[in-house]
This record gives structure tokens, C-alpha cells and sequence, in this order.
């Protein structure tokens, strides 16, 4: 690639507020902006139009997803020319300075890149065990990938090759395309410099579970698309969310009260695990103690976001997105 790489940017939002203005500060370098609303109600729309940015209304008859969102920005990109680059990224979140032009710069040294990504952090993880959960979700090893998450810079080349996103799948749609484009024969990136912080607002154990049914829903769906993906995690949701909690129910039958103290016990065991793990990562004992809780607990809301999507599936119904915030 000679010259210098043009850049323009898709951000996404639904009722993002005081974020998604801060977001849209954060892009104000990049020539071209498109923003694409989910039928916001709290004035998006117009803070977007207020930032100069071209804006993109998505028709309500349609059901709403990121991946929708995110084709119908490129689209009106593609409408007066792609640029070489695309810059993903969420309403939630704002874009690190300098992430830009490190990403062009990679995507200058290897020609053979169709995703390049950075490091996402929580802005506000101390306000909630639910934000530092996600803080800890983003901590991920840089070098060579197989997915990522929605903030991404992509080869307009390597989207327009795999035809984009897939509008259907509400959650883990990040997950489908990346693999889409590594199966067409394209390298995926993470640098080791900081790309996003996001802002996930959870206050509260509800948000949390509907985000944890969100997460289910995309290892059955995706899962379902591509087998051999997420089949470690749905294979842990049956296992810890279904199986274990009907061998205890069975197991009173014949082992009385016992098999309901073994049964606890296992899930002792799997939140010792867990903490030890999450321990390695560097997280103190106290932190790590809590929220490994959540992450033994994580399989119960799973299990309903993986039975929502197969009861959808079995019914040929429209996959719609499930909303924490």
C-alpha cells in the first residue's frame, strides 16, 4: 500500500447519552464520520448532528442489531467512495489518542492484515464488581488473533470480500466476521497498545444477567455457524448450567440430601478454580473472589441466552438483540 491510508469511521449507538458524546469527541480527527442510531430516544441523534458527523437512522420495522448497524454505516461510506480503512466502534466508547495512526501504521507494514485491534479498558471499573468484570474481560494477549471485539480497525478490501457483517446475529457478531475474514485468507491483529475505553454502566445484578443471556445467545448462534467455535464455552454452560443442576435433582432419589451437598461442592471446586485463575491474572484475592463468583454464576444466564436462541431457531423466529443498558 502506497501514500498515505484514508481512514474513515463507523461508531454505533442506542441510548448511549453523555458516552456517546464523549465518543464522538474522541473520532473528531478522522475526515469522515458516519453515525448510525438504533432508534435512540434520548437525543443521540441530534448531539451527532450537532458533532458534524453524517448520521444514519435505522428503520424501526427492522429488528435492530450492531451488525446491521455497522453495515448501514459502511454503506453510506461506500456511497461517495471506501476509504482504505474502516475504525469500528460502540457509542460506549472512546478511541485512545494516537490508536489511528498506530493502526494505519500496521496495516502499512503488512499488506496481508484485514483486522488490526488494540487494548479495550473499562473507564469505571471501580464503580461497580459488574464494570471491573468487563475490565477483566478485555485484558487479552497481544500478537496474532482469531477474534475480536466490535472496536476494530478493518481492510475496506478484507469487509468487502467477506461481505461484511452478518445482520442476523445480535451478539458475538464481532466473533462471526472476524472468523469470516481469517477463513478468507486475511491476518487479524492485536497491537499491544491501548485502543478504547468503554463505559459499561452496569449498576446492577439485572444488567449484569441480561448482558451474561446476551453472551449465551451468541456461543449457541455463532456456535451454530461456525461449530468449532465457542464449543469449549457452550460445552461448560451445559455442563455447569444444565447437567450438573439435573444430576443433583435426580441424584436425591438415591443419595437424599448428599447429592445436593456434593453437587454444591463441585461448584465450590469450580469457584476455587476460577479465582486461582483469575489470581494469575493479577487480580488481588478479594477481587478475584468476587468475581469468580459471578463467573460460576455466569452459566445459569447462559444457559437461558443458548436456550433462547435454539427455541428461535426451532421456530425460524427474527433474532432480536437482548439490552443491558
Amino acid at each position: 500500500m502506497s501514500g498515505n491510508p484514508s481512514i474513515g469511521a463507523v461508531l454505533i449507538g442506542r441510548n448511549e447519552g453523555q458516552r456517546l458524546i464523549r465518543s464522538l469527541a474522541s473520532v473528531a480527527g478522522i475526515r469522515r464520520v458516519v453515525y448510525v442510531d438504533s432508534g435512540s430516544t434520548d437525543g443521540s441523534v441530534a448531539a451527532a448532528r450537532a458533532a458534524g458527523v453524517e448520521v444514519v437512522e435505522l428503520d424501526l420495522a427492522t429488528p435492530f442489531t450492531a451488525a446491521r448497524a455497522r453495515d448501514a454505516g459502511v454503506a453510506r461510506l461506500r456511497a461517495d467512495g471506501l476509504p482504505d480503512m474502516i475504525q469500528f466502534i460502540d457509542g460506549d466508547c472512546e478511541l485512545h489518542p494516537g490508536w489511528i495512526t498506530a493502526a494505519r501504521g500496521a496495516f502499512e507494514r503488512d499488506e496481508s492484515l484485514g483486522v488490526v485491534t488494540g487494548w479495550r479498558s473499562e473507564q469505571f471499573p471501580e464503580a461497580s464488581v459488574y464494570n471491573a468484570i468487563c475490565d477483566t474481560e478485555w485484558h487479552r494477549p497481544a500478537g496474532p488473533i482469531r477474534t475480536c471485539g466490535g472496536d476494530m480497525m478493518v481492510r475496506a478490501a478484507a469487509y468487502e470480500q467477506v461481505g461484511g457483517f452478518n445482520p442476523r446475529v445480535i451478539a458475538a457478531e464481532d466473533d462471526d466476521f472476524c472468523l469470516r475474514v481469517g477463513q478468507a485468507g486475511w491476518g487479524l491483529l492485536r497491537l499491544p497498545l491501548p485502543m478504547t475505553r468503554h463505559d459499561a454502566a452496569m449498576t446492577s445484578f439485572a444488567q449484569w444477567w441480561r448482558r451474561a443471556v446476551r453472551a449465551g445467545h451468541g456461543y449457541a448462534q455463532v456456535g451454530a455457524l461456525h461449530p468449532g467455535h465457542f464449543r469449549r464455552e457452550r460445552a461448560r454452560v451445559l455442563a455447569w448450567g444444565a447437567a450438573l443442576p439435573l444430576a443433583m435433582l435426580l441424584g436425591i432419589v438415591v443419595l437424599g440430601g448428599w447429592s445436593l451437598a456434593l453437587g454444591l461442592a463441585l461448584y465450590a471446586l469450580s469457584w476455587l478454580r476460577s479465582i486461582r485463575g483469575l489470581r494469575r491474572e493479577g487480580l488481588g484475592r478479594s477481587d478475584a473472589a468476587r468475581q469468580a463468583a459471578f463467573l460460576t454464576l455466569s452459566k445459569f444466564p447462559n444457559l437461558q441466552g443458548m436456550l433462547t436462541y435454539y427455541w428461535r431457531a426451532l421456530r425460524d423466529r427474527e433474532m432480536r438483540i437482548i439490552e443491558y443498558k
